[in-house]
């Protein structure tokens, strides 16, 4: 599935600034009061990133297993006045962990680090963003 046809993300105008980088424009749908992006914005584009990675690092998972976010730990770091870029990590003994588990038990756990920076490279916010995958076939 394509993360931007999400119709949440659609809705903000979440789209790819590469094929496994995605972006948030600026826009007046997404700011606050303060004209600056709203949290809950910056949010969605960090944890569509999170399955979006998902997705990118388990390519032979995809259509095989389902997924939920189970919880999620943010920290704003600094206003998002420009156009944000999302970029996600999984460190290899994570991911070692997560496939063992999930052959083992058909169900696993898994956490995503995520960070979005704006346009000049500021970071505005960072988060850990914690899966749960199951089976289904």
């Amino acid at each position: 599935m394509d993360v931007t046809h999400i119709p949440f993300a659609k809705h903000i105008g979440i789209g790819y600034k590469d094929e496994s980088t995605l972006k948030l424009e600026s826009s007046e749908t997404v700011q606050n009061h303060i004209q600056s992006i709203h949290a809950s914005a910056q949010f969605t584009l960090a944890e569509t990133q999170s399955g979006l990675s998902l997705q990118k690092e388990f390519p032979e998972l995809v259509g095989n297993v389902a997924g939920v976010l189970r919880g999620s730990t943010v920290k704003y770091k600094n206003p998002a006045t420009t156009s944000l870029y999302a970029t996600a990590t999984v460190e290899d003994s994570v991911k070692e962990k997560f496939l063992m588990q999930l052959e083992r038990k058909g169900r696993a756990g898994i956490s995503i680090k995520v960070e979005l920076r704006d346009e000049n490279e500021v970071i505005t916010m960072v988060g850990t963003f914690d899966w749960f995958i199951h089976k289904i076939k």
